[in-house]
């Protein structure tokens, strides 16, 4: 079976604000970058969800999946509260609905399409493809808004 890596991660100005997603496909040495935004408001963590959902979408065939992600919040979702979530009726432990109920629905049909191992990076630590995928977020919002936009610790002259 195919082997892809995917780069994800999300961005969002304010929170809630305009938000985007971005990212980086890999099959071998072919490479495919893409990205989205939302005028908004919409939430960081939304827009953490968005990026893995549309790279799982755009697979056109099962294929054996590693997505890296700086969000602990989809990865902790995805491998471990998604299936109690599911089971009661997408209701949390408190008995309170899941946030964001609608993407994590879309998230887990995506992902039951392959055969997907989660990993967690450092996000704003170096690691290339996950900087791509922030870029990329950052353009998703950028397009929507109309505007460059300054991510926290970031200085353009």
């Amino acid at each position: 079976m195919a082997e892809v890596e995917i780069y994800t991660d999300g961005a969002c100005s304010g929170n809630p604000g305009p938000g985007g997603w971005g990212a980086v496909l890999r099959y071998g040495t072919v490479e495919k970058e893409i990205y989205g935004g939302d005028a908004g408001p919409t939430t960081n963590n939304r827009m953490e969800l968005m990026a893995p959902i549309e790279a799982l979408e755009s697979l056109k065939r099962r294929v054996t999946v590693d997505i890296y992600t700086d969000s602990t919040y989809v990865r902790n979702g995805i491998t471990s509260w998604v299936r109690n979530w599911k089971n009661n009726g997408w209701m949390t432990s408190a008995k309170t609905p899941v946030k964001n109920a609608d993407l994590w629905r879309r998230l887990d049909e995506a992902a039951s399409r392959h055969d997907v191992e989660w990993h967690w990076v450092k996000g704003h630590a170096g690691h290339p493809e996950n900087e791509r995928a922030d870029r990329l977020a950052v353009k998703g919002v950028e397009e929507v808004v109309g505007r460059p936009v300054v991510q926290p610790g970031e200085r353009r002259s």
